[in-house]
Protein backbone atom coordinates (compact mmCIF):
# COMPACT_ATOMS: atom_id res chain seq x y z
CA UNK A 1 0.00 0.00 0.00
CA UNK A 2 2.74 2.50 0.82
CA UNK A 3 4.45 1.98 -2.35
CA UNK A 4 1.57 2.46 -4.28
CA UNK A 5 0.91 5.32 -2.22
CA UNK A 6 4.56 7.05 -3.00
CA UNK A 7 3.96 5.79 -6.95
CA UNK A 8 1.28 7.71 -6.83
CA UNK A 9 2.81 10.53 -5.64
CA UNK A 10 5.37 10.78 -7.37
CA UNK A 11 3.09 10.78 -10.58
CA UNK A 12 1.04 14.19 -9.20
CA UNK A 13 4.39 15.37 -8.60
CA UNK A 14 5.69 14.57 -11.86
CA UNK A 15 2.23 16.22 -14.23
CA UNK A 16 2.66 19.26 -11.69
CA UNK A 17 6.47 19.67 -13.21
CA UNK A 18 5.32 18.48 -16.62
CA UNK A 19 2.43 21.37 -16.51
CA UNK A 20 4.88 24.40 -15.23
CA UNK A 21 7.45 23.29 -18.34
CA UNK A 22 4.51 24.01 -20.69
CA UNK A 23 3.12 26.94 -18.86
CA UNK A 24 6.62 28.46 -18.66
CA UNK A 25 7.19 27.44 -22.32
CA UNK A 26 3.88 29.33 -23.68
CA UNK A 27 4.33 32.27 -21.16
CA UNK A 28 7.47 33.20 -22.53
CA UNK A 29 6.19 32.92 -26.20
CA UNK A 30 2.92 35.02 -25.52
CA UNK A 31 5.16 37.57 -23.62
CA UNK A 32 7.78 38.15 -26.19
CA UNK A 33 4.87 38.18 -29.12
CA UNK A 34 3.27 41.24 -27.22
CA UNK A 35 6.22 43.11 -26.86
CA UNK A 36 7.23 43.14 -30.76
CA UNK A 37 5.53 46.39 -31.60
CA UNK A 38 8.46 47.99 -28.60
CA UNK A 39 10.81 46.14 -29.86
CA UNK A 40 10.50 47.42 -33.68
CA UNK A 41 9.45 50.77 -32.40
CA UNK A 42 12.91 51.04 -30.22
CA UNK A 43 15.27 49.61 -32.68
CA UNK A 44 13.34 52.29 -35.30
CA UNK A 45 12.91 49.07 -37.70
CA UNK A 46 10.98 48.99 -40.68
CA UNK A 47 8.61 46.01 -41.76
CA UNK A 48 11.38 44.01 -43.70
CA UNK A 49 14.24 44.20 -40.87
CA UNK A 50 11.63 43.02 -38.64
CA UNK A 51 11.05 39.58 -40.90
CA UNK A 52 14.73 39.22 -40.86
CA UNK A 53 14.28 38.72 -36.87
CA UNK A 54 11.37 36.76 -37.15
CA UNK A 55 12.90 34.61 -39.71
CA UNK A 56 15.95 33.79 -37.29
CA UNK A 57 13.59 33.35 -34.54
CA UNK A 58 12.06 30.44 -36.56
CA UNK A 59 15.74 29.17 -38.26
CA UNK A 60 16.51 28.75 -34.70
CA UNK A 61 13.52 26.80 -33.42
CA UNK A 62 13.91 24.67 -36.36
CA UNK A 63 17.94 23.79 -35.77
CA UNK A 64 16.75 23.51 -31.57
CA UNK A 65 13.86 20.76 -32.87
CA UNK A 66 16.91 18.99 -35.09
CA UNK A 67 19.34 18.54 -32.95
CA UNK A 68 17.77 18.04 -29.22
CA UNK A 69 15.84 14.78 -30.28
CA UNK A 70 19.15 12.09 -29.99
CA UNK A 71 19.72 13.96 -26.66
CA UNK A 72 16.63 12.86 -25.77
CA UNK A 73 17.41 9.57 -26.37
CA UNK A 74 20.77 9.22 -24.65
CA UNK A 75 19.58 11.11 -21.89
CA UNK A 76 16.06 11.02 -21.10
CA UNK A 77 13.23 13.44 -21.09
CA UNK A 78 14.03 14.92 -18.06
CA UNK A 79 17.75 15.43 -18.04
CA UNK A 80 16.87 17.99 -21.31
CA UNK A 81 14.28 19.35 -19.80
CA UNK A 82 14.81 21.19 -16.34
CA UNK A 83 17.78 23.13 -17.82
CA UNK A 84 15.90 23.90 -21.06
CA UNK A 85 13.58 25.55 -18.44
CA UNK A 86 16.06 27.75 -16.80
CA UNK A 87 17.40 28.80 -20.31
CA UNK A 88 13.69 29.79 -21.82
CA UNK A 89 13.88 32.66 -19.05
CA UNK A 90 17.37 33.70 -19.35
CA UNK A 91 16.88 34.01 -23.34
CA UNK A 92 13.75 35.08 -23.41
CA UNK A 93 15.69 38.69 -21.91
CA UNK A 94 18.61 38.21 -25.12
CA UNK A 95 16.11 40.44 -27.68
CA UNK A 96 15.54 43.39 -25.33
CA UNK A 97 19.65 43.77 -25.27
CA UNK A 98 19.70 44.29 -28.96
CA UNK A 99 20.86 47.08 -30.64
CA UNK A 100 20.08 46.55 -33.88
CA UNK A 101 18.59 44.48 -36.47
CA UNK A 102 21.93 41.81 -36.88
CA UNK A 103 21.72 41.42 -32.87
CA UNK A 104 18.11 41.39 -32.72
CA UNK A 105 18.77 38.87 -35.18
CA UNK A 106 21.30 36.72 -33.35
CA UNK A 107 19.54 36.65 -30.26
CA UNK A 108 15.93 35.94 -31.56
CA UNK A 109 18.18 32.70 -33.16
CA UNK A 110 19.50 31.70 -29.72
CA UNK A 111 16.33 32.03 -28.15
CA UNK A 112 14.42 30.38 -30.94
CA UNK A 113 16.91 27.52 -30.72
CA UNK A 114 16.23 27.04 -26.94
CA UNK A 115 12.25 27.62 -27.63
CA UNK A 116 12.22 24.69 -30.06
CA UNK A 117 14.52 22.80 -27.63
CA UNK A 118 12.02 22.86 -25.14
CA UNK A 119 8.85 22.32 -27.64
CA UNK A 120 10.76 18.46 -28.19
CA UNK A 121 11.79 18.17 -24.52
CA UNK A 122 8.57 18.98 -22.45
CA UNK A 123 6.45 16.83 -25.13
CA UNK A 124 8.81 13.97 -24.44
CA UNK A 125 8.41 14.05 -20.71
CA UNK A 126 4.41 14.38 -21.48
CA UNK A 127 5.16 11.36 -22.83
CA UNK A 128 7.22 9.67 -20.16
CA UNK A 129 4.59 11.14 -17.50
CA UNK A 130 1.52 9.46 -19.94
CA UNK A 131 3.41 6.17 -20.19
CA UNK A 132 4.11 6.14 -16.32
CA UNK A 133 0.73 6.97 -15.59
CA UNK A 134 -0.72 4.17 -18.13
CA UNK A 135 -3.82 7.16 -19.69
CA UNK A 136 -4.11 10.28 -21.41
CA UNK A 137 -2.63 13.46 -20.18
CA UNK A 138 -1.33 14.98 -23.00
CA UNK A 139 -4.47 17.47 -23.94
CA UNK A 140 -3.97 18.81 -20.68
CA UNK A 141 -0.51 19.60 -21.01
CA UNK A 142 -1.48 21.63 -24.05
CA UNK A 143 -4.16 23.36 -22.92
CA UNK A 144 -1.86 24.86 -20.38
CA UNK A 145 0.54 25.80 -22.58
CA UNK A 146 -2.04 27.52 -24.44
CA UNK A 147 -3.17 29.08 -20.82
CA UNK A 148 0.72 30.12 -20.74
CA UNK A 149 -0.03 32.11 -23.94
CA UNK A 150 -2.88 34.13 -22.50
CA UNK A 151 -1.11 34.68 -19.29
CA UNK A 152 2.36 35.68 -20.97
CA UNK A 153 0.33 38.25 -23.82
CA UNK A 154 -2.03 39.22 -20.88
CA UNK A 155 1.71 40.16 -19.05
CA UNK A 156 2.99 42.09 -21.80
CA UNK A 157 -0.06 43.96 -22.49
CA UNK A 158 -0.40 45.40 -19.23
CA UNK A 159 3.43 46.53 -19.24
CA UNK A 160 3.04 48.49 -22.37
CA UNK A 161 -0.41 49.84 -21.24
CA UNK A 162 1.49 50.92 -17.95
CA UNK A 163 4.04 52.70 -20.42
CA UNK A 164 7.52 49.74 -19.36
CA UNK A 165 10.15 48.90 -21.44
CA UNK A 166 9.71 46.10 -22.90
CA UNK A 167 13.39 44.60 -21.03
CA UNK A 168 11.25 45.30 -18.00
CA UNK A 169 8.38 42.76 -19.21
CA UNK A 170 11.01 40.30 -20.21
CA UNK A 171 13.22 40.26 -16.64
CA UNK A 172 9.96 39.77 -15.24
CA UNK A 173 8.88 37.06 -17.05
CA UNK A 174 11.88 35.61 -16.92
CA UNK A 175 11.95 35.31 -13.45
CA UNK A 176 8.70 33.67 -12.96
CA UNK A 177 10.15 31.37 -16.04
CA UNK A 178 13.16 30.49 -13.57
CA UNK A 179 10.87 29.78 -10.87
CA UNK A 180 8.46 27.38 -12.69
CA UNK A 181 12.27 25.71 -13.89
CA UNK A 182 13.05 25.36 -9.98
CA UNK A 183 9.61 23.75 -9.46
CA UNK A 184 10.12 21.49 -12.21
CA UNK A 185 13.60 20.58 -11.11
CA UNK A 186 12.47 19.18 -7.72
CA UNK A 187 9.17 16.95 -9.47
CA UNK A 188 9.85 16.27 -12.67
CA UNK A 189 9.84 12.25 -13.16
CA UNK A 190 12.90 10.75 -12.42
CA UNK A 191 13.99 8.91 -15.09
CA UNK A 192 14.41 5.47 -12.79
CA UNK A 193 10.52 5.41 -13.14
CA UNK A 194 10.07 5.97 -16.88
CA UNK A 195 12.88 3.02 -17.26
CA UNK A 196 10.36 0.66 -14.36
CA UNK A 197 7.39 1.53 -16.36
CA UNK A 198 8.87 0.29 -19.05
CA UNK A 199 10.52 -2.58 -18.05
CA UNK A 200 7.33 -4.16 -16.02
CA UNK A 201 5.09 -3.64 -19.11
CA UNK A 202 7.63 -5.24 -21.40
CA UNK A 203 7.52 -8.56 -18.99
CA UNK A 204 3.93 -8.44 -18.82
CA UNK A 205 3.43 -8.56 -22.44
CA UNK A 206 1.58 -5.01 -21.93
CA UNK A 207 4.61 -2.93 -23.74
CA UNK A 208 2.20 -2.09 -26.40
CA UNK A 209 4.76 0.04 -28.27
CA UNK A 210 6.76 -2.10 -30.52
CA UNK A 211 10.38 -1.28 -31.00
CA UNK A 212 11.04 -2.14 -34.81
CA UNK A 213 11.63 -0.03 -38.07
CA UNK A 214 7.74 -0.93 -38.82
CA UNK A 215 6.33 1.06 -36.34
CA UNK A 216 8.39 4.34 -37.14
CA UNK A 217 7.86 4.07 -40.50
CA UNK A 218 5.03 6.20 -40.23
CA UNK A 219 6.04 8.68 -38.06
CA UNK A 220 6.51 11.27 -41.12
CA UNK A 221 2.98 11.08 -41.92
CA UNK A 222 2.08 11.87 -38.59
CA UNK A 223 4.22 15.17 -39.22
CA UNK A 224 2.04 15.66 -42.13
CA UNK A 225 -0.93 16.08 -39.74
CA UNK A 226 0.69 18.18 -37.49
CA UNK A 227 1.52 19.80 -40.52
CA UNK A 228 -2.47 20.05 -41.77
CA UNK A 229 -3.44 21.07 -38.14
CA UNK A 230 -1.12 24.48 -37.92
CA UNK A 231 -1.89 25.38 -41.34
CA UNK A 232 -4.84 25.79 -39.63
CA UNK A 233 -3.35 27.74 -36.21
CA UNK A 234 -2.06 30.10 -38.41
CA UNK A 235 -4.74 30.62 -40.56
CA UNK A 236 -6.80 31.80 -37.55
CA UNK A 237 -4.19 33.93 -35.68
CA UNK A 238 -3.17 35.84 -39.12
CA UNK A 239 -6.11 36.28 -40.96
CA UNK A 240 -9.06 35.38 -38.73
CA UNK A 241 -9.75 39.24 -38.27
CA UNK A 242 -8.73 39.89 -41.47
CA UNK A 243 -11.27 38.11 -42.81
CA UNK A 244 -14.20 39.53 -40.70
CA UNK A 245 -13.03 42.65 -41.26
CA UNK A 246 -12.32 43.36 -45.03
CA UNK A 247 -14.27 40.47 -46.45
CA UNK A 248 -17.26 40.27 -44.39
CA UNK A 249 -17.11 44.23 -43.28
CA UNK A 250 -17.82 44.25 -39.79
CA UNK A 251 -16.01 46.61 -37.52
CA UNK A 252 -12.19 45.68 -36.02
CA UNK A 253 -13.58 45.36 -32.25
CA UNK A 254 -15.84 42.47 -33.14
CA UNK A 255 -13.48 40.83 -36.26
CA UNK A 256 -10.93 40.65 -33.26
CA UNK A 257 -13.75 38.40 -31.62
CA UNK A 258 -12.83 35.88 -34.50
CA UNK A 259 -9.65 35.08 -33.08
CA UNK A 260 -10.55 35.30 -29.12
CA UNK A 261 -13.41 32.51 -29.84
CA UNK A 262 -10.89 30.24 -31.79
CA UNK A 263 -8.31 30.97 -28.91
CA UNK A 264 -11.38 30.02 -26.33
CA UNK A 265 -12.66 26.93 -28.01
CA UNK A 266 -8.89 25.42 -28.22
CA UNK A 267 -8.63 25.67 -24.78
CA UNK A 268 -11.77 24.42 -23.90
CA UNK A 269 -11.26 21.30 -26.23
CA UNK A 270 -7.85 20.45 -24.70
CA UNK A 271 -9.30 20.75 -21.12
CA UNK A 272 -11.41 17.93 -21.93
CA UNK A 273 -9.60 15.87 -24.15
CA UNK A 274 -7.78 13.16 -22.08
CA UNK A 275 -11.31 12.37 -20.80
CA UNK A 276 -12.69 12.02 -24.26
CA UNK A 277 -9.74 9.87 -25.43
CA UNK A 278 -10.03 7.46 -22.51
CA UNK A 279 -13.93 7.02 -23.81
CA UNK A 280 -13.49 6.62 -27.52
CA UNK A 281 -9.66 6.54 -28.45
CA UNK A 282 -7.64 8.93 -29.94
CA UNK A 283 -8.41 7.52 -33.59
CA UNK A 284 -12.14 8.22 -33.18
CA UNK A 285 -11.19 11.56 -31.83
CA UNK A 286 -9.16 12.88 -34.23
CA UNK A 287 -11.45 12.27 -36.73
CA UNK A 288 -14.27 13.37 -35.36
CA UNK A 289 -12.10 16.63 -34.52
CA UNK A 290 -11.08 17.23 -37.90
CA UNK A 291 -14.75 16.75 -39.11
CA UNK A 292 -15.69 19.60 -36.48
CA UNK A 293 -13.04 21.91 -37.94
CA UNK A 294 -14.00 21.27 -41.34
CA UNK A 295 -17.95 21.46 -41.33
CA UNK A 296 -17.78 24.31 -39.06
CA UNK A 297 -15.54 26.77 -41.03
CA UNK A 298 -16.99 25.43 -44.02
CA UNK A 299 -20.35 25.71 -42.98
CA UNK A 300 -18.89 29.68 -41.84
CA UNK A 301 -17.42 30.37 -45.36
CA UNK A 302 -20.32 29.68 -46.75
CA UNK A 303 -22.86 31.67 -45.05
CA UNK A 304 -20.48 34.54 -45.41
CA UNK A 305 -21.91 36.39 -41.96
CA UNK A 306 -19.90 38.20 -39.59
CA UNK A 307 -21.40 36.37 -36.66
CA UNK A 308 -20.95 33.23 -38.35
CA UNK A 309 -17.09 33.65 -38.80
CA UNK A 310 -17.11 33.79 -35.29
CA UNK A 311 -18.74 30.61 -34.97
CA UNK A 312 -16.96 29.35 -37.89
CA UNK A 313 -13.47 29.70 -36.24
CA UNK A 314 -14.65 28.89 -32.53
CA UNK A 315 -15.22 25.42 -34.44
CA UNK A 316 -11.82 25.51 -36.06
CA UNK A 317 -10.28 26.06 -32.90
CA UNK A 318 -12.27 23.01 -31.23
CA UNK A 319 -12.04 20.71 -33.82
CA UNK A 320 -8.26 21.17 -33.81
CA UNK A 321 -7.63 21.45 -30.23
CA UNK A 322 -7.08 17.44 -29.76
CA UNK A 323 -5.30 16.89 -32.99
CA UNK A 324 -1.47 17.90 -32.19
CA UNK A 325 -1.58 16.45 -28.72
CA UNK A 326 -3.03 12.62 -29.82
CA UNK A 327 -0.42 12.89 -32.81
CA UNK A 328 2.46 14.00 -30.76
CA UNK A 329 1.51 11.04 -28.18
CA UNK A 330 1.21 8.48 -30.70
CA UNK A 331 4.68 9.52 -32.64
CA UNK A 332 6.15 9.13 -28.40
CA UNK A 333 4.34 6.12 -27.72
CA UNK A 334 5.36 4.37 -30.57
CA UNK A 335 8.94 3.50 -30.16
CA UNK A 336 10.15 4.41 -26.77
CA UNK A 337 13.37 3.89 -27.43
CA UNK A 338 13.48 6.77 -30.21
CA UNK A 339 10.58 9.15 -28.45
CA UNK A 340 12.89 11.98 -28.81
CA UNK A 341 13.84 11.70 -32.44
CA UNK A 342 9.97 10.99 -33.50
CA UNK A 343 8.77 13.82 -31.54
CA UNK A 344 11.46 16.04 -33.23
CA UNK A 345 10.67 14.68 -36.57
CA UNK A 346 6.67 15.40 -36.30
CA UNK A 347 7.30 18.88 -34.56
CA UNK A 348 9.74 20.07 -37.23
CA UNK A 349 7.21 19.11 -40.19
CA UNK A 350 4.62 20.47 -38.44
CA UNK A 351 6.13 23.76 -37.47
CA UNK A 352 6.37 24.29 -41.55
CA UNK A 353 3.08 24.33 -41.34
CA UNK A 354 2.85 27.38 -38.93
CA UNK A 355 5.23 29.29 -40.93
CA UNK A 356 4.24 28.81 -44.37
CA UNK A 357 0.15 28.68 -43.89
CA UNK A 358 -0.20 31.80 -43.92
CA UNK A 359 1.68 32.91 -46.50
CA UNK A 360 0.08 29.99 -48.78
CA UNK A 361 -2.84 31.40 -47.72
CA UNK A 362 -2.10 35.39 -48.74
CA UNK A 363 -0.70 34.07 -51.75
CA UNK A 364 -3.91 32.47 -52.53
CA UNK A 365 -6.18 35.32 -51.33
CA UNK A 366 -4.29 37.75 -54.10
CA UNK A 367 -5.43 35.32 -56.33
CA UNK A 368 -9.15 34.65 -55.71
CA UNK A 369 -10.24 36.36 -52.22
CA UNK A 370 -9.60 35.17 -48.75
CA UNK A 371 -13.03 33.95 -48.55
CA UNK A 372 -11.74 30.78 -51.44
CA UNK A 373 -8.19 30.65 -50.02
CA UNK A 374 -9.98 29.79 -45.93
CA UNK A 375 -10.86 26.55 -47.96
CA UNK A 376 -7.22 25.14 -47.52
CA UNK A 377 -7.27 24.53 -43.68
CA UNK A 378 -11.06 23.36 -44.11
CA UNK A 379 -9.38 21.19 -47.05
CA UNK A 380 -6.46 19.95 -44.71
CA UNK A 381 -8.71 19.55 -41.60
CA UNK A 382 -10.90 17.10 -43.73
CA UNK A 383 -7.90 14.77 -44.86
CA UNK A 384 -7.21 14.53 -41.46
CA UNK A 385 -10.27 13.12 -40.62
CA UNK A 386 -9.79 10.79 -43.79
CA UNK A 387 -6.73 9.37 -42.57
CA UNK A 388 -6.69 9.79 -38.69
CA UNK A 389 -6.45 5.62 -38.35
CA UNK A 390 -2.40 6.75 -38.97
CA UNK A 391 -2.51 7.43 -35.00
CA UNK A 392 -3.73 3.32 -34.39
CA UNK A 393 -0.54 1.88 -32.74
CA UNK A 394 0.70 -1.15 -35.27
CA UNK A 395 2.48 -4.53 -33.65
CA UNK A 396 5.79 -5.08 -34.64
CA UNK A 397 5.40 -7.13 -38.02
CA UNK A 398 2.27 -5.26 -39.50
CA UNK A 399 1.69 -4.59 -42.80
CA UNK A 400 1.57 -1.32 -45.08
CA UNK A 401 -0.16 1.67 -43.00
CA UNK A 402 -3.27 1.04 -45.58
CA UNK A 403 -3.37 -2.89 -44.40
CA UNK A 404 -6.56 -3.93 -42.84
CA UNK A 405 -6.13 -5.61 -39.35
CA UNK A 406 -8.91 -6.05 -36.15
CA UNK A 407 -9.57 -2.75 -34.66
CA UNK A 408 -9.43 -2.75 -30.42
CA UNK A 409 -12.20 -1.90 -28.67
CA UNK A 410 -10.82 1.37 -28.03
CA UNK A 411 -10.32 2.69 -31.05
Amino acid sequence: MTRIRDHRTVLHRARVATSLAFLAFGTALGAWTSRIPAIKQRLDLGDGQLAVGLLAFAAGAITGMQVVGRLLDRHGSRTVLVPMVFVEGLFLILPAMAGDVVTLAVALYAFGAVHGTLNIAMNANAVDVERAADRPLMSSFHAIYSIGGFVGAAAGGLSAHAGFAASTTFLTVGAAVGAAALWTARWALPAADVSSVTRDRSETGDDRPQRSAATSAGVPFLGILVFCCLVGEGAAADWSSVYLRDTLGSGAGFAAAAYAAFSIMMVAGRLVGDRLTARVGPVALVRGCGAVAAVGLGAALLVGHPLAGIVGFGCLGAGLSCIAPQVFSAAGSRDPTHAGRAIARVASIGYLGFLTGPLLIGAVAELTGLAWALIIPVVLALFVTLTAAALRPRPAGAGPPGEARPRSPSE
